[in-house]
């Protein structure tokens, strides 16, 4: 088995097409199905669902089962090959990071800025995904490093809490209770409500805060994305349970502390936990963890980078 069959049969399953991949790839597409065969030779295993009955190219159970694997085999290569480059002196490489919606738009700039003054030489790509795609994602290899919402469950991935942030209240300046200091969870029973879209974190949070409560949320819309969500509370479709930190660049926005219950969110750094992290990911995991985080009461308790912290090295 070659290198090139791993990152072949990866191109097809996510391109959905023999065609597709190989455009994507440079390569022929006879020479393309050639290998993905040969390699379901020497797995024993066929990969891929063909024939006119799969309009589109689809992965058997083997396939969906294999391809994990797969992923992380490229993902090793390409840490070790940065790693051999950082050994040579160069500050050069790839960092893959993965951070949520709510945390993309608001604490990683400043992050990343700070770590790109330390290592220009560096590329960086972002994949902005709901948390539990994200730990997905670090396990198999998708990603180095991932901004994420604790609990972890998976046996491969590692976590650093980095901050607790507390929840609130998302609503337009107009609303009836905008003015209000605090809001309860009973305040909510006949609140329109606007819910994150399956998969989000936040849409967890806030149905389970209903739960506890003994109420029914009244959804008015649901389904969205962080940026949608907000856009559909400040056209007054309903209110949102949200991280403060994400009203900053939201003006038309306030956000209402809860006075009752715990509404509130870990957010860590994920990583691998069964190999050595690259060194662009390990600099830049020591960078966050050295950080300052704490709650700024003057801006509602919303988590602020206090200072600039010690200097990043390789964690232990």
């Amino acid at each position: 088995m070659r290198l090139e069959q791993f990152a072949y049969a990866v191109a097809v399953a996510e391109e959905e097409s023999f065609s597709r991949a190989g455009d994507r790839l440079g390569v022929a597409q006879p020479s393309l199905s050639r290998q993905i065969r040969l390699l379901e030779q020497q797995l024993g295993l066929r990969l891929f669902h063909r024939g006119p009955g799969h309009p589109t190219v689809e992965l058997t159970p083997d396939g969906a089962a294999i391809l994990p694997f797969l992923r992380r085999v490229l993902a090793d290569v390409e840490a070790i090959t940065a790693e051999a480059r950082a050994l040579a002196g160069t500050d050069t490489g790839h960092l893959r990071l993965g951070a949520t919606p709510s945390l993309t738009t608001s604490l990683l700039p400043e992050v990343l800025a700070r770590f790109r003054d330390r290592h220009p030489g560096l590329v960086l790509s972002i994949v902005e995904a709901g948390s539990r795609d994200l730990v997905s994602s670090v396990a198999d290899g998708g990603v180095d490093l991932a901004f994420v919402v604790l609990p972890v469950d998976q046996s491969q991935v590692a976590t650093q809490a980095l901050f607790d942030e507390r929840l609130v209240l998302a609503v337009p300046r107009s609303h009836p209770l905008a003015g209000s200091r605090q809001v309860r969870l009973a305040d909510l029973a006949s609140m329109p409500m606007v819910v994150f879209r399956p998969g989000y974190d936040l849409r967890e949070v806030t149905l389970d805060a209903f739960r506890r409560a003994g109420l029914t949320p009244r959804v008015a819309l649901e389904g969205g994305e962080m940026d949608g969500v907000l856009a559909f509370v400040a056209a007054g479709l309903g209110a949102a349970i949200v991280p403060g930190l994400v009203l900053e660049a939201n003006p038309e926005l306030v956000g209402l502390p809860f006075a009752d219950g715990d509404l509130s969110r870990t957010v860590a750094l994920a990583y691998r936990s069964d190999r050595p992290l690259p060194r662009a990911a390990a600099a830049l995991l020591a960078q966050v963890t050295a950080e300052p985080w704490e709650a700024d009461p003057r801006m509602g308790g919303r988590i602020r980078v206090t200072g600039r912290g010690a200097t990043p090295g390789r964690p232990a």
